[in-house]
């Protein structure tokens, strides 16, 4: 009778780094493993090639003990950084919510207006995806709308006890009226079903006059300012009808906001472009010159023959730049010191709490947008749209439609991510993109992958750092809920 061959091991899909003068390893499953001597010897010998048990004995043997060798390889085994050549890769789960998830954050578009014309607006772009079958949709939600979608955001939260309501736009500030309607209504109706809602709004800052300001302030918004930094780089796209630029307009406003509004974050987002990429100078300006707490950064989403559209030298001169400012986050945060850097931040929080998607973000699950017409869409992007509706906010949720939905955009679907060491955290990426470059929501994002893949690594790199050297500032998110990563977990 033959003896049966002793099974050689292989590695599976892990990124290594290391941090601190430490080794570690990223698993598929989004754990962080520390990596002993042992251990990482037996996966510098099995990453070129696979080797029996026996064989990475006589290998490493001389340097190490039997047993310390024995334990690392099971090690290895039990948590799924190796495996027998012969056997498969652990399929994803499936898993499809089989009761109706929750609603965490309602974006409602209050105006699909604007008053300014910048370029690269997906709005008014070549990307524009609005297709609604009965005609036009109004300019600006009614009163009547919005109280609808706040009835509606409360009856689809479910039990949550905290909801997130976003006003956005076009530029939301061009119909106040209806916001000084829509939160003080909200505000009532959470009071009434015992729940709480957190207020967001996003404004380009040219519409805060001192009335807006005082409302904003009175109603504890959270404001996000869309702002592209110093003014050459602002006024490249961000301009008027007439082709003036925004900067002069709504600087001093924006400064106003920022002395007077202290309870609630005033973020500033920057798009990025291959005419402005200056990340540096956009970020110290708009931190030290103009004094925003946390500053974001967002490449343009637009089809790929737009000049401004970023493209392959461009991906690498701005994770460079983002590479130098999560270092920078990293030796303040050793120190418990404030950094802006919200990208690295955001990325952080996501890895300490084991963030693994099965989405893309929580868009169609625990997020979704509402047009000025009060159709639900599958977020803010896709407002407007027939193919990407999800309901109304009389009828409600479209359950069969949000199966369906979540079913086709399953990580499991996507073959190109199904192996990647980064698609924990990033499933595929935006919906929006996709259907702005691809033509589908169904297609994982390809043309970013090496920027994901390099700029999650440099985020690990810090994670590690931090896990070493300061560990309390990392618990600071244990306390934390970040919407996408509860959504699209």
């Amino acid at each position: 009778m033959e003896a049966e061959t002793a099974p050689c091991f292989r590695t599976r899909h892990l990124h290594r780094f290391e941090a601190a003068g430490k080794a570690f390893l990223y698993l598929q499953n989004a754990a962080i493993f520390a990596l002993d001597d042992p251990s990482r010897a037996i996966l510098d010998l099995l990453e070129p090639e696979p080797r029996s048990r026996d064989d990475v004995m006589t290998a490493l043997e001389p340097r190490w003990p039997a047993a310390a060798l024995d334990e690392g390889l099971d090690e290895l085994v039990r948590v799924q950084a190796v495996a027998p050549v012969d056997q498969a890769s652990p399929e994803i789960p499936k898993v499809i919510p089989l009761e109706p998830f929750p609603l965490t954050t309602m974006v409602m578009n209050v105006t699909n207006q604007c008053n300014l014309a910048c370029a690269y607006c997906y709005e008014y772009g070549e990307d524009k995806i609005v297709d609604t079958a009965n005609g036009a949709q109004p300019k600006f939600m009614s009163a009547l709308t919005a109280k609808q979608s706040v009835d509606f955001m409360f009856r689809e939260a479910g039990p949550n006890k905290v909801v997130h309501m976003t006003l956005f736009g076009g530029e939301t500030l061009l119909n106040l009226p209806v916001l000084k309607v829509a939160i003080p209504y909200a505000r009532q109706r959470a009071i009434e079903l015992g729940k709480r809602v957190e207020f967001n709004l996003t404004t380009n800052g040219t519409l805060l006059k001192p009335d807006a300001i005082d409302f904003l302030v009175e109603n504890d918004v959270a404001v996000t300012i869309s702002i592209d930094g110093p003014q050459e780089m602002q006024d490249t796209f961000r301009v008027f009808h007439s082709g003036a630029g925004s900067y002069d307009v709504a600087m001093p406003k924006i400064k106003e906001l920022l002395r007077r509004h202290r309870t609630k974050p005033i973020g500033a987002r920057v798009t990025l472009t291959s005419k402005t990429l200056d990340v540096h100078r956009m970020f110290r300006h708009l931190t030290e010159e103009v004094g925003f707490r946390e500053v974001g950064f967002a490449p343009v989403t637009t089809s790929p023959d737009r000049q401004y559209a970023i493209e392959d030298g461009g991906f690498d001169t701005m994770l460079g730049q983002f590479r130098d400012l999560a270092e920078e986050f990293r030796d303040h945060a050793v120190e418990n010191r404030h950094h802006a850097f919200a990208n690295v931040k955001d990325t952080l929080e996501e890895i300490h709490k084991g963030v693994s998607k099965a989405y893309g973000c929580g868009a169609g699950l625990g997020l979704m947008g509402v047009a000025t017409d009060g159709q639900v869409a599958l977020c803010h992007r896709f407002a407007g749209s027939e193919d990407h509706s999800m309901g109304s906010v009389t009828d409600g949720i479209d359950r069969e439609r949000q199966a369906e939905f979540l079913d086709r955009h399953h990580i499991e679907n996507k073959t190109d991510c199904r192996t990647c060491w980064a698609r924990p955290l990033c499933a595929g990426g935006c919906y929006h993109e996709a259907q702005t470059r691809y033509g589908t929501t169904e297609a994982p994002n390809l043309h970013y992958c090496d920027w994901i893949r390099e700029w999650t690594d440099v985020c690990l790199r810090i994670y590690g750092e931090l896990a070493e050297r300061n560990p309390a500032y990392l618990a600071r998110f244990e306390g934390r809920v970040t919407d996408e990563a509860s959504q699209a977990s």
